[in-house]
């Protein structure tokens, strides 16, 4: 029996980071929302009972660190599931990008796993399992838009942004969260408007959701890699609504009203940059069949 799942990247609408945390995380206030740039993954049973990993991406890992095996393996402890699986990762999010591509990964495998091996859990029962895996898994599981606070795991449902296009470009680096965070300074952080970004996707007011980005790593990451300033930079100059880092980088995305500006800024982006992708946001929640 095989299951096949999308599992969507997210991008960061708005991101504040408050304080630091006795237990090591950062307490954080987060807007986020899916876009239509998935991973595919493909969950097969096997007769033994065992965890297999494959990708054909190189970054992807074939064992305990892939956050799908975890989410995998920590189904089958906790419910005694005697049953093993195959999970095919086909990806097209890009890796370590700031587009909790990994976390979706392991979101889509709770959602399936939960369906094939017949668990019967609840979104609310898989989220609170995903936060055990990562901070962003949580909201992965639900999909949509979301504030996320606490470390993340902690999920309010908004409704969906008004739509628009969503133009992505990761440079050819990786960005280290945990190096991000350790070098941020608390004091003294410009805040975005939080409560703003919520009542401008409330309205469906694009010019307010454009008006009130903003993203308090952007400053840690752009000073490590000058060449997310530099997209930022061309995003602006080839006439964005708005432009933001997702998470802690790299990837830089611009949100855009009209189609001719969406072709134009691709288009320029795709000879400055590697991976460049034009989307929509989903904005839905996911369902379990």
């Amino acid at each position: 029996m095989k299951l096949l799942i999308k599992a969507p990247a997210k991008i960061n609408l708005s991101l504040d980071v408050l304080h630091k945390r006795p237990d090591g995380y950062h307490e954080v206030e987060m807007v986020m929302t899916t876009i239509d740039l998935a991973d595919r993954i493909e969950l097969s049973l096997l007769n033994r009972d065992s965890i297999k990993i494959h990708s054909q991406n190189r970054f992807v890992p074939d064992d305990q660190r892939n956050l799908a095996y975890q989410a995998a393996l920590l189904l089958k402890e906790r419910f005694n599931v005697k049953q093993g699986v195959s999970i095919a990762i086909e990806k097209t999010i890009p890796v370590a990008a700031g587009l909790a591509g990994g976390s979706s990964d392991a979101a889509a495998t709770l959602r399936g796993l939960n369906k094939l091996w017949g668990l019967g859990l609840s979104l609310d029962e898989l989220a609170t399992l995903g936060a055990e895996i990562g901070s962003d898994v949580s909201f992965c599981v639900y999909g949509g838009t979301a504030l996320a606070t606490g470390r993340g795991e902690i999920i309010k449902q908004l409704p969906a942004p008004p739509t628009c296009w969503v133009v992505l470009a990761k440079p050819f680096i990786g960005v280290s969260t945990a190096e991000v965070y350790r070098r941020l300074k608390i004091d003294g952080l410009k805040h975005p408007n939080t409560s703003e970004m919520i009542h401008a996707i409330q309205d469906k007011d694009f010019t307010k959701v454009c008006n009130n980005v903003g993203n308090v790593l952007e400053e840690v990451t752009l000073g490590l890699h000058p060449e997310v300033a530099q997209i930022k930079d061309q995003m602006k100059r080839f006439g964005a609504d708005a432009v933001l880092m997702s998470g802690s980088g790299p990837t830089v995305f611009s949100l855009v009203e009209h189609d001719s500006r969406m072709h134009r800024i691709y288009n320029g982006l795709r000879g400055f940059c590697d991976q460049v992708f034009a989307v929509r946001m989903l904005g839905e929640r996911h369902h379990l069949d």
